[in-house]
């Protein structure tokens, strides 16, 4: 009887319960709404100037990036058909990827193209069902609330696993067939002081983080990879180590590097490139996308094929060799690991504003001493 009520709220055709909305939610979740807002879960169409611009190039009329981006829309159907455009009007859409909408998934399915999150529904005028990870939930007067497998195994696979465009180009793959949420929650859900709750009934000592850190987070990035320098003869050794589960390079935007430094007497010896990190192909770490006529695209979404893709599979160690001039005693080498977030070829047909977009930011460096 359980499974059938659990299937039934699941897949009903049914109008959704009203909608709570991220504001609503602070009213008891007060630490948690705040993780949240800090976080790019709540960045959206309206905010986020390297999504919207991404978003308008592809399409002026259709929006079908939210699905992902903006999933909470009522509407969503008729901004991917371009029946609608993004409003500041509509409060599901303003609420980004709100809280509502990822404690309603009940069910991830695995499919091609992208993996598609189903919701639980109810009539209108009954409490929403949400779901959460808490084997001993707290009742609430807004909301029904659950515990739901999905929420320890399955629940970041909806938008975060992979994504192909209309002509089956893989544009976006972050996990592993085999891997699952497992991981994703153990990095970017970390547990935090304090209980779910603002009255906190039952005295819960902490809860998982809601701020979602990632590229966005410098710390998080400082621990992301890891740099060893050697040398024999004339030649510099590296070894670069992806410590994430995950692959080095998620979304088609960014643009990860090496820049390499020999110094003998405070004098530049040799670099790895002279103007841009591209000269290097060993060291840039990048996905790059082709038209139909083999032409290089800067937009995913026009994408015929894939071109030059240079990546570091999740927990890969790659050693990459330099052969320079020459290596003395004394010679300082410098290695260091920036990420841009908007690679210059995607930033400057988008025109963008926001600095922090274009500005390479450091990840790691060490310096090694012959």
């Amino acid at each position: 009887m359980k499974l059938f009520f659990l299937i039934f709220t699941i897949l009903t055709s049914l109008l959704s319960a009203k909608y709570l909305s991220n504001e609503s939610c602070k009213e008891c979740h007060e630490d948690i709404y705040y993780e949240y807002q800090s976080s790019h879960h709540s960045k959206t169409y309206f905010n986020d100037e390297l999504h919207r611009k991404v978003a308008n190039k592809v399409s002026t009329t259709k929006y079908d990036c939210g699905v992902c981006h903006m999933p909470g829309a009522t509407d969503l159907k008729e901004l991917e058909s371009g029946k609608h455009r993004p409003t500041k009007h509509e409060i599901e859409q303003t609420d980004a990827i709100s809280c509502f909408y990822c404690h309603q998934i009940g069910f991830v399915k695995q499919a091609h193209k992208r993996n598609i999150n189903y919701l639980s529904k109810k009539p209108m005028g009954y409490k929403p069902s949400m779901f959460g990870s808490l084997d001993d939930v707290d009742d609430s007067d807004k909301h029904d609330m659950s515990n739901n497998p999905i929420y320890k195994k399955n629940v970041c696979l909806g938008c975060h696993s992979h994504k192909r465009n209309s002509h089956d180009v893989l544009i976006f793959d972050a996990m592993e067939d085999a891997q699952d949420s497992t991981e994703c929650i153990k990095c970017h859900m970390q547990y935090t002081p304090g209980g779910v709750e603002k009255m906190n009934k039952r005295g819960r000592e902490e809860h998982r983080s809601h701020d979602f850190p990632g590229i966005h987070n410098i710390e998080m990035i400082k621990d992301a990879v890891d740099i060893k320098v050697d040398t024999k003869d004339n030649f510099i050794i590296i070894a670069l180590e992806n410590k994430m589960p995950h692959p080095l390079i998620i979304q088609a935007s960014r643009l990860k590097y090496l820049e390499i430094n020999l110094t003998r007497d405070s004098k530049l010896i040799w670099k790895n490139f002279q103007k841009s990190p591209m000269e290097d192909k060993k060291g840039v770490f990048i996905t790059e996308f082709l038209d139909e006529n083999d032409k290089f695209v800067s937009i995913p979404a026009f994408a015929f094929k894939r071109g030059f893709v240079n990546n570091l599979k999740g927990k890969e160690t790659r050693v990459i060799k330099y052969e320079v001039p020459s290596i003395k005693n004394g010679d300082i080498i410098k290695a260091s690991m920036y990420v841009i977030l908007a690679k210059p070829s995607c930033s400057d047909e988008l025109d963008l504003k926001d600095k922090s977009l274009t500005t390479p930011t450091l990840m790691k460096e060490t310096i090694y001493k012959k």
